[in-house]
């Protein structure tokens, strides 16, 4: 198992964004977690990802205790964290961008794969534009692309169809299933959108006020029953 939550809670303060929350993602498998905004979700990206301590309950990453690691020891076990807005440098080229996923990794790993042109083709092209410069899509595009330069063995995407065209969701969603077709990491994705997530997702979590209401792989869910809880 590459990832493993038993029962975290996480809190801003005196406010509680997580209760109890377990969860798990297998190489290979896509864990979609589910849910409207402001239930929880980028809270638990930033419990995973270290960025956000939490307060109870455990998480392990391929077997071992990774709850006293800092952001930068996680992102060394293996995290690559694709967060929501994206969080690239606009005044970096898309190279310098690409070449910031370098730090976690050796020396000798220290050069982009060619898998993400592969996957992302457009990049190859403007390497040398400014990232503030591309359009939202090619941002995200880029985004996932720096998460992989790192070679994750776990990949967390929070809602990266979030203010997409359509053209670039489909390429984004090719890109997780071949992802995940090469059995080399787990991938988390995050969504609200239940449509897009089910194309792709092997299992749900579904989220609502910081609690899991309801789980199960894509043949179990209730369809009806989630697209009424996302519209409530």
């Amino acid at each position: 198992m590459m990832l493993k939550l038993e029962a975290i809670d996480l809190y801003y303060g005196a406010a509680q964004a997580l209760r109890g929350i377990s969860l798990e993602a297998e190489i290979g498998q896509i864990t979609c977690v589910i849910g409207r905004n402001g239930v929880g979700k980028t809270s638990l990206c930033r419990a995973i990802s270290g960025q956000q301590p939490i307060t109870r309950g455990k998480i392990w990453l391929d077997g071992r205790d990774a709850g006293a690691l800092g952001p930068v020891e996680r992102a060394r076990a293996g995290i690559g964290l694709v967060p929501q807005g994206r969080e690239i440098f606009p005044l970096l080229t898309v190279e310098e961008n690409l070449r910031t996923g370098f730090a976690p990794l050796r020396r000798g790993e220290r050069h982009i794969p060619p898998e993400v042109f592969d996957l992302f083709p457009v990049l190859s092209s403007m390497l040398g534009r400014r990232g503030g410069d591309l359009s939202g899509g090619q941002q995200q595009q880029l985004a996932i692309a720096r998460a992989l330069v790192m070679r994750p063995r776990l990949l967390i995407l929070d809602e990266p169809t979030e203010g997409i065209q359509p053209s670039i969701i489909k390429d984004i969603g090719r890109a997780i299933r071949h992802l995940a077709l090469q059995k080399t990491m787990a991938i988390v994705l995050v969504e609200q959108y239940f449509d897009f997530a089910l194309e792709f997702a092997d299992r749900f979590v579904l989220l609502d006020r910081g609690e899991v209401i309801e789980r199960g792989d894509r043949n179990r869910m209730g369809q009806a029953d989630v697209r009424q809880r996302l519209a409530l």
